[in-house]
């Protein structure tokens, strides 16, 4: 009897341990990713020190992989369960798009395009990307140090 008691607890707390993290979305939410999709983007930002694209013809590929990821955040947000989880899986998805012009992208703009990511996340309240931005950025998680 013990046993099959200690063998319910268990089971118990593994099906805890993986529920997802339910977040809320705001209200402005979803004006907010209509205006972060149709501003111009990589243009020159003094605040971040940002000189703007260097290479024109990146311009509009770079905006469009962008645009994509706010797409699966404004879809997550508009589902009924947007979790951390699914935020986090539409990170890794959306810096995978630049996978085959990374090589491409200079320091500038890779820090550009995370920046951007922080946006889509500060719409959501999304507190962190889980190293990924890092990871993105300098190849490394500083998590993991």
């Amino acid at each position: 009897m013990i046993k099959l008691k200690l063998f319910l607890i268990t089971i118990i707390f593994s099906f805890l341990s993986c529920e997802q993290t339910k977040m809320t979305t705001t209200i402005d939410a979803m004006p907010k990713f209509e205006n972060f999709k149709n501003k111009e983007k990589f243009l020159p930002d003094n605040t971040i020190f940002y000189p703007g694209i260097g290479d024109e013809k990146l311009k509009p590929i770079l905006t469009e992989k962008i645009n994509l990821a706010a797409d699966d955040f404004k879809k997550i947000a508009e589902s009924n369960n947007p979790t951390v989880e699914n935020y986090q899986n539409a990170i890794k998805n959306g810096l995978n798009r630049f996978s085959g012009i990374y090589l491409e992208l200079d320091t500038e703009n890779r820090e550009r395009i995370c920046a951007y990511f922080e946006e889509l996340m500060d719409i959501v309240g999304l507190e962190s990307s889980e190293g990924q931005l890092n990871d993105f950025m300098y190849d490394f998680d500083p998590n993991q140090i």
